[in-house]
């Protein structure tokens, strides 16, 4: 079997040194569809350099996405890429990442699970720079074909809302939406946004679309990742990048450039419930159990 689970979660991490600077911050935050309109002075803090900050989300594409890279190189584990699936992804943050720096990161598979048809490789990434912790992020990998072996399923995905119980804060994503916002999809994003290091010509290059089985290519799931997240920043948070300290959402659905994420927001005591669907495929889901913990 192409993946050895014990082998594989017994590895040890696999280490790289990462660094970035406003210029790689600016490029993400403009891949995400900052800048609109460019003289705001909201979208100035994504976009000039005298006033930036960092999106969280931008941990993702750090060292252009080499701890999912990392991840996949693990001892025990040889795959086909055209096999897998990017599941799910969460981030936490020990503190506000800077707009220039430099990182040590560590990948490893923390588990390995049986889905039947498929194995869950569950990859943990964790940053660290000279003043400490930065964040810890955590990918949901399917690799399609690849179950079966006899493991352990894992933990299920609660299918239905998140509602609110006692004093325990949870968003009541039954209720209506306390915000609903509407972010447009430009039809250069993918090509925009795979400039932070994603260059799978899955979303730029029509031919190897087509052989994947789509009619034209598709956007990064990771850039409908961080345009939700900047709508809660900027729509709940007070545009506040500091106040996020986890993040986390599973992909649903594909996203083409062209198309309108309607973004719903629930607020709970310290958490944001989210769910993103794409307008004119009549609500088609995009983003679910998305949840945003904060300050």
């Amino acid at each position: 079997m192409p993946i050895d689970p014990a082998r594989a979660v017994a590895a040890p991490p696999r280490s790289a040194e990462i660094s970035w600077d406003r210029r790689d911050v600016q490029l993400y935050h403009l891949g995400l569809g900052a800048g609109v309109p460019a003289t705001d002075p909201d979208e100035l803090r994504y976009t000039l350099e005298s006033r930036l900050h960092v999106l969280p989300s931008f941990a993702t594409v750090a060292g252009a996405g080499r701890g999912i890279v990392g991840g996949l190189s693990t001892p025990g584990v040889d795959i086909d890429l055209a096999s897998v699936l990017h599941g799910g992804q969460s981030i936490r943050l020990h503190r506000p990442i800077p707009v220039q720096g430099s990182a040590v990161s560590a990948s490893r598979i923390a588990a390995v699970y049986d889905k039947g048809k498929a194995a869950v490789l569950v990859l943990r990434a964790e940053a660290s720079d000279a003043d400490g912790p930065l964040w810890t992020s955590e990918s949901e990998v399917f690799v399609r074909g690849e179950g079966g072996f006899g493991g352990e399923r894992g933990p299920s995905v609660r299918t239905g809302p998140s509602v609110r119980t006692g004093s325990s804060g949870e968003p009541d994503m039954t209720a209506e939406p306390d915000k609903t916002v509407e972010r447009p999809v430009r039809e250069d994003q993918a090509l925009l946004y795979r400039l932070s290091g994603d260059l799978n010509p899955l979303h730029a290059d029509p031919a190897f679309a087509a052989r994947a089985g789509f009619d034209r290519p598709i956007l990064h799931g990771l850039c409908s990742y961080g345009m939700a997240l900047k709508a809660v920043v900027d729509t709940l948070l007070g545009g506040e990048v500091a106040r996020v300290r986890s993040y986390r959402a599973r992909f649903a659905g594909t996203v083409f450039p062209g198309e309108t994420l309607r973004i719903r927001m629930w607020a709970g005591e310290g958490r944001i419930g989210v769910a993103v669907d794409a307008v004119e495929r009549d609500g088609a889901p995009v983003l679910t159990h998305t949840v945003v913990e904060h300050l």
